[in-house]
This record gives structure tokens, C-alpha cells and sequence, in this order.
């Protein structure tokens, strides 16, 4: 079948009309878009201003402040997508169709956003506090909406999802401000314990940084009969930021002040018997 020009030119109306009865919406469509994403960046500024100025917990804002915009650029599509045509109902299917499809897909990333507002809700940790999880001890440098990043002890910035971090154990050694040593010393079996014990509780005593009373006092038990050694834990309190330092420091001068006394630190050690058989001449 053959099309004579006439309906040529009756289609070519047609679609002018569509197009022209589409272009004000496409405009609008367009316009909205624009003005959308400028009123997002503008509320985005005035939400940051608004944290600033009232001094909330770093890692509300943040959460937050990543939920306002995504939820503000999910309405905007929603009106550009209306605007254009769609009927409201035939877009609540897509969209529901839309995010079976999508939460099928992102399970992980689903399980990550339940993580982060697990964490906002119990507050575990916050922003600022050294942590260790996941195998990894580092500093929380930011939460997210779908993970959580720390800087480590060597400055290597690592990425932890939070549906991992929410669902397995967490050591957050901030939450109280202070934290005991239990350091272990070991002292051979032909040394004197008494004087071992009075070295290092001496040493001890002398640190400022160590906490005393209404904190408990330093003390060192005998903890252990080793294999190859008298093993003494040596305990005490102290600040956050004093902590390593002290161990550090402890650590050195407990070592140089037993070995001018005689105390030996032994290396790990074996005694080996050798048994001689002697044999009998048959007469």
C-alpha cells in the first residue's frame, strides 16, 4: 500500500502539533531541573550553616545533611518525570517495580544504609574516636550514609561498609576517656620476684601521667608459671592521650632498670636430657 502525499502532509501536522504541544512542558521540564538543583545546592548550604552555627555531633551532620540531599534530588525527579507527562499512577508502579528491581540488585548497599542509621541510632562510635573493627584500628574520620572511613596508625585512609560494622563486634577505646595496662614481664625462674615486682611498681609510681586515687592504684601480681619464664603483669590506669606514650616509655626504662639489678629476661628456652645407655658383654 502506497501513501499519497496528502498523508504526508497529515502525519507531518500531527507530530508538529505533538511537538508543539510537548515543548511547553519539555521547557517547564527542563527550567525545573535547573531551578532544582540550584534550591538543592542553596538548602545544602543552609543545612551545613544551620550544623555550624548550633554545633551538633559530626556524625549527625553528615548523615543528615547526605539524607536531606538524596531525598530532595528523588522528589525533584519525580516532579520533572510528572511534569513531562507520566501519569501518578503509572509512575508509583514504575517506581515500585523500579525498587524491587533496585533492592533485589543492592541488597549490600540496602544492608549498608540500615548499618549507617544502626550506628546514628546507638551511637557505637562517633567521629573522632579510635576504633578497631573489621581487623582494622584507626581513628573515625567520617560516617556515611553507606560506609565509614578511619585513618589508621600509618595514615592509610580505610573504607569500612556499615552493614559490617553495625552487624559484627566493635572495640571503641574514646567511649571512656582513660584505659588500664596490663603489661606482662618476664623474669627468669633463678631471679628474685620480690625485687622484680618493686622495680617496676617503682617505676610506676614515679610517672605523673599514671592515675592514682579515686582511680585504682598501680599494682603487679604474679600472673603466670611459664615454660620459661616467671611472667608478671604489671597494671595501671591512664588517659587517652597519654596512654602509648607511657607504655612506650615504661617498656624502655623497665627493661634498662631490671637488667642493672640482675633481673634476666629470658629467651624462650628448653632443657634437653641425654640418657647413655651402657651395654653388657656377654661373658
Amino acid at each position: 500500500m502506497t501513501i499519497i502525499p496528502e498523508d504526508y502532509e497529515k502525519f507531518a501536522n500531527q507530530a508538529i502539533e505533538k511537538v508543539i504541544d510537548f515543548l511547553p512542558n519539555l521547557i517547564a521540564a527542563i527550567l525545573m531541573i535547573l531551578i532544582g538543583f540550584w534550591l538543592i545546592k542553596l538548602i545544602n548550604r543552609l543545612v551545613k550553616k544551620f550544623f555550624k552555627k548550633k554545633e551538633y555531633d559530626v556524625t549527625l551532620e553528615k548523615f543528615i545533611a547526605d539524607l536531606i540531599n538524596w531525598s530532595l534530588k528523588i522528589i525533584l525527579f519525580v516532579l520533572v518525570i510528572t511534569q513531562l507527562g507520566v501519569a501518578t499512577t503509572s509512575l508509583v508502579a514504575i517506581i515500585g517495580a523500579a525498587g524491587l528491581a533496585i533492592g533485589l540488585a543492592l541488597q549490600g548497599s540496602l544492608a549498608n544504609f540500615a548499618g549507617g542509621v544502626l550506628i546514628l541510632l546507638l551511637k557505637p562510635f562517633k567521629v573522632g574516636d579510635f576504633i578497631s573493627a573489621q581487623g582494622i584500628d584507626g581513628t573515625v574520620k567520617e560516617i556515611s550514609i553507606f560506609n565509614t572511613r578511619m585513618t589508621t596508625f600509618g595514615n592509610q585512609l580505610a573504607v569500612i561498609p556499615n552493614g559490617k560494622l553495625s552487624n559484627d563486634n566493635i572495640i571503641n577505646y574514646s567511649a571512656e576517656g582513660i584505659r588500664r595496662e596490663a603489661m606482662t614481664w618476664g623474669i627468669s625462674y633463678d631471679c628474685n620476684i620480690k625485687l622484680a615486682k618493686e622495680i617496676l611498681l617503682e617505676l610506676v609510681n614515679e610517672q605523673d601521667t599514671v592515675l592514682h586515687d579515686p582511680h585504682p592504684e598501680p599494682m603487679i601480681v604474679l600472673a603466670e608459671l611459664a615454660d620459661s619464664s616467671v611472667n608478671l603483669s604489671l597494671r595501671y590506669w591512664a588517659t587517652n592521650d597519654n596512654f602509648w606514650a607511657l607504655r612506650w616509655f615504661i617498656l624502655e626504662e623497665g627493661k634498662k632498670r631490671l637488667e642493672a639489678q640482675g633481673i634476666v629476661i629470658p629467651f624462650p628456652q628448653r632443657d634437653v636430657h641425654f640418657y647413655k645407655e651402657e651395654t653388657v658383654s656377654a661373658s
